[in-house]
């Protein structure tokens, strides 16, 4: 069974920056797609960013140009750097893994999720 867990969350500035970690544990995390998602309160959970098997990036347009999502499969790691935040930024972050290799924005593609880590960025 595969086990998400991630890290990184806090409370930071706007303008300030953070990185994400999401550790991946049991299956073939390489051949997966990871995601970040997020969820704010009172609102749907929505796509951040993917990144496919082979390295291919997807980003919502609210975070292009400030979040970057990377992996690393030597340590079973996607990390997701957000930059310049801002308080609209303020959610539970969520990894997610698709088996497929390859991943749209909706998360109901998703196979795997981990329990989330809060992100909030104060004015």
């Amino acid at each position: 069974q595969v086990q998400l867990e991630e890290s990184g969350g806090g409370l930071v500035q706007a303008g300030g920056s953070l990185r994400l970690s999401c550790a991946a544990s049991g299956g073939s995390f390489s051949t997966y797609a990871m995601g970040w998602f997020r969820q704010a309160p009172g609102k749907e959970r929505e796509f951040v960013a993917t990144i496919w098997s082979g390295g291919s990036t997807r980003y919502a347009n609210s975070v292009k140009g400030r979040f970057t999502i990377s992996r690393l499969n030597a340590q079973n790691t996607v990390y997701l750097q957000m930059s310049s935040l801002k308080p609209e930024d303020t959610a539970v972050y969520y990894c997610a893994g698709d088996r497929r290799g390859w991943a749209t924005s909706s998360d109901h593609n998703y196979d795997y999720w981990g329990q989330g880590t809060q992100v909030t960025v104060s004015s």
